[in-house]
């Protein structure tokens, strides 16, 4: 379907004076080429000047039949006629004919002139490019200034080289950017910048295809890709260059042509096909790559099939076969604004391609699609494709379609479009006409930049009425095309028309102003979206423009005007301004696309956000543009609500004020009222009226009934009224683990902020400030629940209890009940050494004695979880060795020094704390007191350095020695009794006999090794110092045990 829109896109146009019948027109680099009808002579004229000046005239050696125009190398290419031969010539160098330069040199491909041309400077050059078959088609590529020319059976691609002039044997290939892509506007900047090159162009036959069933009639060339039509028949290849040998199998039908051979007197009819990507090699139409000798310095060429696609003509239009003739052959490429400097590669490359009565608009690049098909209201002669519009004349109108190029380019540029971000019009949207231009007798159309150049003529018998012959055998048939005829001689009432048009600004202006008669009777018709969506890629065409194209420097007659008299900052400047005028009309055009969307249909009320956001408007002015209808006052569009609840569900910084947000509430409350409760949470809605909101609260519970998250958020509008009493009553209502639930449901309720992530700043609520002070155990079970469900993160969580300046107690509360909650063992790790880091800060800076009073024992709230509820409810917690009730202090010191030892030493008793990682913390506390010494012992202990420990233990706190050893020399470890244990007692106590403590725990030493040896061992480790009569007893009962075991 084809959309009809009454919006002008031609702003102006002016008669070209050309004093003889033009016969071929062509324009590029600024320059409009007439061939005259006689077709021996060319003239050039400005198109971006006004009135269009004459710059030069130049002749041509033969007939010229068809011509075109690189704007890479800046140079002309002919097929030519005469004495029934046919020539293809190249012309360089044609802009020093405007220099009075009236000096050519004739040339054959890669042969350089010699002497006057070295001597006496750069000149007008002809190149004659030799085939060996017939050319029938040229296309010269816009991205390299490569040559392709198709001949009936095969086609030659020629790359343009540079050949120095000082050492002919030098070529080089000519990069793009030795060629800008804008050319300068005047023939003197042009003759200027050839005359500073140092090479002269040159051509390079690169590669050549035969084709077997197909006779080419065009042929187009772009960034390797290689298209050619024959009558009814589109081929597009990609041709790529690469170090391997070609692998392209070249097919044999010879089989199949004979058949058809034999059947040629019948009319056979190929049926309709279309292969995109992949499957175009399954065409019937095999290619195969002759090597030109010159592999060496292009390397092997790789052929892939693209598109193919072949049509059947049209049997009701009486068998005329010309009526489905192919023509307009245009393969484009699209450059934006991201790439680089160079513009090497563009970033799109699309295909056209017209029938009489339809056109087609292929992407090629990423994935080959067909994008737009164009049903043509009359019989189109001829098609040109741009950046913004389509250009199709009939043979008395000129009419302008819309594209979708930039629809697929902001997709490559822009990864974020079709988000929740950004959006931007389908590429399958339908395209629309625009009003047409009436003419007579348009013969051909061709563009350069913003003029549109149209040649008619009057009252010649036109090539668009062609001649069908039919012949006829008995019975069978075959149908036989006829070339156009030749214009008349004595034809008369021709013209040249260049016409302008509109800037893309004022024809989406236009735009929007023709659709405001949708928007003010039908606010929701499609044909209004339609529009603005159009009016929006002809904005995004402009914008995703390069630089150089922004300039308006190919093809604007406002700034080219000005190329004379402003300088580059001046240029800049209005660059500068056009594109921010651009911008500001995208994003009004993105406000109006919104509220399309806003009020459209449930399928596409989502495009809304994206528009909206694209905008820049803000929440309020949005609900100001989204007032309901008088018609249902109490109606707001699906798409409105979809962008407020994603709006009020992101963590913005931006807050509403009071009127805004109780309008907002007022909103879903009417719309919406289950979603109140996240409403109420949002961190823009803070500003709210407590009492109001209070109200529709409570009608939302009458009408929907009691819910733990209704609860909370009452009890919050409670408290922003400094309705205590009320507000306890409300938090009572549930137990405390349904509250638990009730936060995790709506987490806003409790922490604003988060929602990107671990460093995203996160702050607490009000209400969680309230529970801080009177419900700490709820908040806290609240902060590991949320956490667990991925709600916050640990750092997030410390962050909050620092700013809830309860860091040195709630955190710590925390800390240890997410160790009783949480499964992820790097999580444990983590919690185990902030806890024990903790718990030493909190040893080291209290006292061992009950002063609280003093500097070192700042006073702190009770710890929500007791260091014997830790050990019974957490098994990271183990229970205190029975020894170390022997080493801890008596009751003389204070609960909270005497809290955080117990919970660090059960901590080191425990089965997880890697003691190695503590280690250097534990360096903080000294061996002079008993604790620090229990806990340095314990970690020794831990280490399995039962030696030392020992030792130490014997040292410091011999009355220990025998609790420790029960607990520790236990299994494995029951030979230090003997081998460790023994010994040391025994030399203790011949150096201190009167230590009743070290005979004490001799003797239980004695019992225990008595008890675990054998008589023999016994008596080997018996001393022989002459106190054998010590051990006698401990002897006989050893030896007791053994006899009755």
């Amino acid at each position: 379907m084809v959309h009809v829109y009454n919006c002008h896109p031609f702003a102006s146009q002016q008669i070209v004076q050309v004093e003889q019948e033009p016969g071929l027109v062509c324009c590029g680099g600024g320059v409009l080429f007439v061939v005259a009808a006689g077709g021996c002579k060319v003239e050039a004229y400005s198109v971006e000047q006004e009135g269009c000046p004459f710059i030069c005239r130049f002749a041509t050696m033969g007939t010229v039949k068809s011509i075109q125009h690189s704007k890479i190398g800046d140079y002309l290419v002919t097929i030519e006629e005469k004495n029934s031969a046919t020539y293809l010539r190249a012309y360089t160098n044609w802009r020093y004919q405007a220099e009075g330069k009236a000096r050519v040199g004739v040339r054959l491909l890669g042969h350089l002139l010699r002497g006057a041309s070295v001597q006496g400077g750069v000149q007008m050059e002809i190149i004659e490019i030799p085939l060996s078959e017939r050319p029938v088609a040229m296309a010269c590529c816009s991205v390299t200034g490569d040559l392709l020319v198709g001949c009936e059976n095969t086609l030659v691609l020629f790359a343009l080289k540079g050949q120095n002039q000082q050492n002919p044997n030098q070529s080089q290939q000519i990069p793009q950017s030795t060629w800008p892509k804008s050319q300068q506007s005047s023939s003197q900047s042009q003759g200027q910048t050839l005359s500073s090159n140092q090479n002269c162009l040159d051509f390079e036959r690169s590669v050549i295809l035969h084709l077997q069933k197909i006779k080419p009639k065009k042929v187009a060339l772009c960034g390797g890709y290689v298209a050619v039509h024959a009558e009814l028949e589109v081929l597009v290849l990609k041709l790529d260059s690469s170090c391997e040998q070609n692998t392209l199998d070249e097919l044999s039908d010879t089989k199949k042509t004979d058949h058809l051979e034999d059947q040629a007197d019948f009319l056979v009819l190929q049926r309709h096909q279309e292969l995109l990507g992949d499957r175009a090699k399954d065409c019937d139409i095999p290619v195969s790559i002759e090597k030109t000798g010159l592999e060496d310095s292009t390397g092997q060429y790789t052929l892939s099939y693209v598109l193919f696609r072949r049509f059947t003509p049209d049997f009701f239009q009486g068998c005329n076969v010309e009526e489905t003739q192919l023509h307009s052959l245009q393969l484009y490429p699209l450059f934006t604004s991201n790439q680089s400097v160079s513009l090497e590669e563009p970033t799109c490359v699309f295909c056209f391609f017209s029938l009489p009565t339809a056109g087609y608009l292929y992407s090629l690049m990423g994935g080959v699609e067909l994008l737009s098909a164009y049903q043509y209201p009359e019989k189109v002669l001829e098609a040109v494709l741009t950046d913004h519009l389509l250009h199709v004349i009939t043979k008395n109108a000129l009419q302008c379609f819309t594209v979708r190029c930039s629809a697929v380019a902001a997709r490559i540029k822009d990864p974020y479009i079709d988000t929740t971000i950004k959006a931007c019009p389908p590429c399958s949207l339908e395209v629309c006409a625009l009003r047409m231009q009436l003419f007579i007798g348009l013969r051909s159309v061709c563009v350069y930049g913003r003029h549109v150049i149209l040649l008619s003529t009057a009252d010649a018998e036109t090539p668009e009425e062609p001649e069908r012959t039919t012949h006829r055998r008995g019975l069978s048939r075959k149908w036989t095309i006829s070339s156009p005829k030749e214009t008349s001689s004595a034809g008369h009432g021709w013209n040249l028309y260049v016409v302008d048009t509109v800037s893309p600004l004022t024809l989406y202006q236009e735009m929007v102003e023709y659709s405001q008669r949708y928007a003010e009777t039908n606010p929701q018709a499609q044909s209004l979206r339609h529009l603005l969506s159009e009016a929006h890629l002809l904005l995004r065409a402009s914008l995703l423009q390069t630089p150089e194209q922004q300039g308006n420097i190919e093809g604007n007659p406002a700034v080219s005007l000005q190329t004379d008299t402003d300088g580059p900052a001046e240029k800049q400047t209005a660059v500068q301004t056009g594109i921010q005028e651009l911008e500001e009309a995208l994003r009004q055009n993105c406000a109006q696309l919104g509220d399309c969307f806003s009020r459209g249909s449930q399928k596409d009320c989502h495009l809304a956000l994206p528009y909206y956001r694209m905008s820049g408007l803000s929440v309020t002015d949005i609900i100001a543009r989204n007032h309901p209808l008088p018609s249902s006052p109490h109606s707001y569009g699906p798409g409105f609500l979809f962008y407020l609840k994603h709006y009020l569900l992101e963590e913005t910084e931006q807050i509403l004020s009071q009127e805004t947000a109780d309008e907002v509430i007022d909103i879903f409350s009417q719309s919406e009222p289950s979603q109140l409760v996240s409403v109420c949470a949002s961190p823009p809605m803070i500003n709210i009226s407590p009492a109001q909101t209070l109200q529709v609260l409570q009608h939302l519970e009458a009408t929907a009934g009691v819910s733990v998250p209704l609860t909370i958020t009452m009890a919050t509008m409670m408290l922003r009224l400094d309705d205590l009493p009320q507000y306890s009553q409300l938090m009572e209502r549930h137990a405390e683990m349904l509250l638990v639930y009730g936060f995790i449901e709506e987490p806003r309720l409790l922490l604003h902020g988060g929602g990107g992530g671990q460093h995203t700043h996160i702050r607490p609520t009000a209400l969680t400030r309230q529970l801080a002070k009177s419900q700490p155990g709820l908040l806290v079970a609240a902060m590991v629940a949320l956490h667990e469900n991925n709600k916050v993160q640990l750092e997030q969580a410390g962050h909050i209890f620092k700013e809830l300046g309860c860091e040195n107690c709630l955190q710590v509360d925390f800390w240890e009940a997410m160790l009783m909650a949480s499964s992820q063992e790097a999580v444990i790790q983590e919690l185990l050494f902030r806890l024990v880091s903790v718990y030493i800060d909190r040893l080291t800076n209290t006292t061992s004695d009950a002063h609280p009073n003093e500097p070192h024992a700042p006073s702190r709230r009770r710890s929500l979880k007791s260091a014997d509820d830790l050990m019974n409810s957490c098994s990271h917690y183990g229970a205190l060795y029975p020894w170390l009730t022997v080493l801890n202090p008596a009751q003389n010191t204070s609960s909270q020094h005497q809290e955080a030892l117990y919970k660090l030493q059960s901590l080191l008793c425990g089965p997880s704390l890697s003691v190695g990682s503590v280690v250097p913390l534990m360096e903080r506390l000294s061996e002079e007191s008993l604790w620090g010494f229990s806990l340095h012992l314990l970690c020794t202990t831990r280490r399995g350095q039962y030696d030392r420990s020992i030792e130490k233990l014997l040292d410091r706190c011999p009355q220990a020695i025998i609790a420790y050893a029960n607990h520790q020399l236990q299994d494995k470890h029951m030979v230090l009794w003997w081998q460790k244990l023994l010994p040391e007692l025994c030399n203790r106590t011949r150096a201190a006999a009167d230590n009743s403590i070290l005979l004490s725990a001799l003797k239980e030493t004695l019992v225990v090794v008595a008890m675990e040896t054998s008589p023999t061992e016994f008596l080997e480790l018996m001393p022989d110092d002459g106190t054998a009569f010590y051990f006698l007893p401990h002897l006989l009962t050893c030896s007791q045990s053994h006899l009755l075991a």
